[in-house]
């Protein structure tokens, strides 16, 4: 259960993160995988220095969970 008070959100998720449209299609961007070489299409922008993950590669990648 969450309590709002002056824009103020108590409880809950809330606005963890901050703010997610969920009306549309997601914007893709191409990038190239930095473990295999192939193209690929991320739902984000790519930073210049971080390594780009298909969608193969990323578990390879992706730190266990416990």
């Amino acid at each position: 259960m969450s309590y709002t008070m002056e824009g103020r959100n108590f409880g809950g998720r809330g606005n963890f993160g901050g703010p997610r449209r969920f009306d549309g299609p997601r914007e893709m961007s191409k990038a190239v995988c930095a473990d295999c070489g192939c193209e690929c299409e991320v739902p984000f922008k790519p930073t210049e220095g971080r390594p780009v993950y298909c969608r193969d590669c990323l578990p390879k990648h992706r730190k266990p969970r416990f």
